[in-house]
């Protein structure tokens, strides 16, 4: 008996991690996978030279490390994308997996707690 509901997947190179033929990056030839820098600034574009074996995993693979800021990093991913004939529907995806990655990346604000009416007083004295 089937489980209903959504089936994920983690394979590299799926940007959505559903468990689909559109998004999948094994049986695709044309690959497109995002991923953080080791370093934790920027991405990685991953994408999957044509003209080499499918058995060469290392040599087939195409890194490219972008640390620019959010907006010169989604366009240039974005270019990439449309320019070198992947598929269009993934623009979407792969602008959502950019901004969450970099999102990620953002050092949360601290907020100080501003001290009101008699506090401040004793805040001054001592």
């Amino acid at each position: 008996m089937k489980c209903p509901g959504i089936q994920f997947s983690s394979e590299p190179g799926n940007l959505t991690n559903l468990n689909t033929f559109k998004y999948s990056g094994l049986a695709n030839n044309k690959i497109v996978g995002i991923v953080p820098t080791v370093s934790g600034k920027g991405i990685e574009l991953i994408t999957k030279k044509q003209k080499l074996s499918a058995h060469n995993i290392n040599k087939c693979i195409n890194k490219i490390t972008i640390t620019k800021g959010s907006h010169h990093t989604a366009l240039s991913v974005a270019n990439i994308v449309a320019h070198n004939g992947y598929c269009l529907d993934l623009h979407q995806a792969v602008l959502a997996c950019i901004s969450a990655i970099l999102a990620s990346q953002r050092l949360a604000k601290v907020h100080v707690k501003k001290t009101k009416g008699h506090c401040t007083m004793c805040a001054k004295q001592a």
